[in-house]
Parts: structure tokens; sequence; C-alpha cells
């Protein structure tokens, strides 16, 4: 693994303690998944770069009034500052046409309803939740491989180079954390509909 990459969490510390670089060099590690994520939602560059913005106008308040406790996971977090953002600008707009990419996984497009009201959004939010709170219970390589790959949106290519795992490694625990997880799910009788 490279000495030069320094974790999110350290950075975090580094900048709460004053180091205002730390707060770049995230916004430069995380910028394009970031960005990416919130075109793919809104589809305007203006609009897009507002949301980024405010994004993380909403990250520097958090981190310096100290209210940040997020353990780490510091792009998941800013990604849900982001989604909260998107639902906030279509429902100010009065249309939600939320749908999460999901092409890779298609456990996540049970979920999925094209016409997502409040009501339907907060559901939708709570099965993600239970499938988060399932995934702990996957073995440790597994779990990590799928927390990189769906919550922090990174390629195969990218986790097999943080973990220094071949990505062949990389692809076959992916495979049996999906197999394991669609088994925790039948076992609990998870429904993951609404």
């Amino acid at each position: 693994m490279a000495t030069t990459l320094i974790l999110d969490s350290i950075l975090v510390k580094n900048y709460i303690a004053g180091d205002e670089n730390a707060l770049s060099i995230l916004i430069k590690r995380h910028q394009s998944k970031i960005y990416g994520f919130i075109y793919s939602k809104i589809q305007d560059r203006d609009l897009a770069d507002d949301i980024f913005q405010d994004a993380f106008i909403k990250v520097i308040k958090t981190l310096k009034s100290q209210s940040y406790n997020e353990e780490g996971k510091f792009l998941p977090w800013v990604m849900r500052i982001t989604s909260n953002l998107i639902i906030d600008h279509y429902r100010n707009n009065k249309k939600m046409p939320m749908q999460r990419e999901t092409e890779d996984f298609p456990l996540f497009d049970r979920i999925k309803d094209n016409s997502l009201t409040i009501e339907n959004l907060l559901i939708k939010n709570q099965v993600e939740l239970d499938i988060k709170k399932l995934i702990q219970e996957l073995p440790e390589e597994q779990k990590e491989v799928l927390m990189m790959r769906f919550y922090q949106d990174m390629s195969f290519k990218e986790i097999s180079e943080l973990t220094n795992v071949s990505i062949n490694t990389i692809l076959g625990r992916m495979r049996y954390a999906l197999v394991n997880l669609r088994k925790v799910i039948k076992k609990n009788q998870i429904i993951l509909t609404n």
C-alpha cells in the first residue's frame, strides 16, 4: 500500500486541528465521485456546481463545530449530505425523480420506485439502513469490498490497489459477499419492496 496516501480520517482530524490544506486534499480526492453523483441526478452543470459547493459548506460547518462523528467514514457521510441536498432541490421544485444507480447490484433494484413520494423515500431509506446492518454480519473481507464498491463508489481496480489484493480476489470476495447477503436476507425473510 502506498505510504503517501493519508487516510480520510487523519485528514479530517488534521483539518479540525487547523490544517486547511487537509480539506483541500479531501476535496480533490473525492471531487469526481461526489460531483459525478450529483450530476447524474441533476444533469445541470450550474446546479450541480451549486449543490457541490453547498455540500462542502455543510461539511466545513460541521467539522468546525466539532460535531462530526462519522468514525472515519468521510466519503459516505459527504454522499449522504449531497443526497439530502439533491432531495431538497427536488422537494423544493415539487418533483422527486430520485433513483439510485445500481446496475451492478440487482438487490437494490427491488427497492426502486419511479414515483418516490416522501413516504416511499423514507421506506427506501429504511430498507437501505436495514441492508447496511445486514452487511455488518458478513465476514470482514467481504464487508470491506462491498462497502468500498457500493458506498464509496470505488472501482474494483481502486479497491485492489488500496487493499493491495489482486483484482481476481476482490471480485471473488464481492461475489461471496452478494451470495452471503442474499442468504441472510432470505433467512431473515426480509422483503426488499415497499
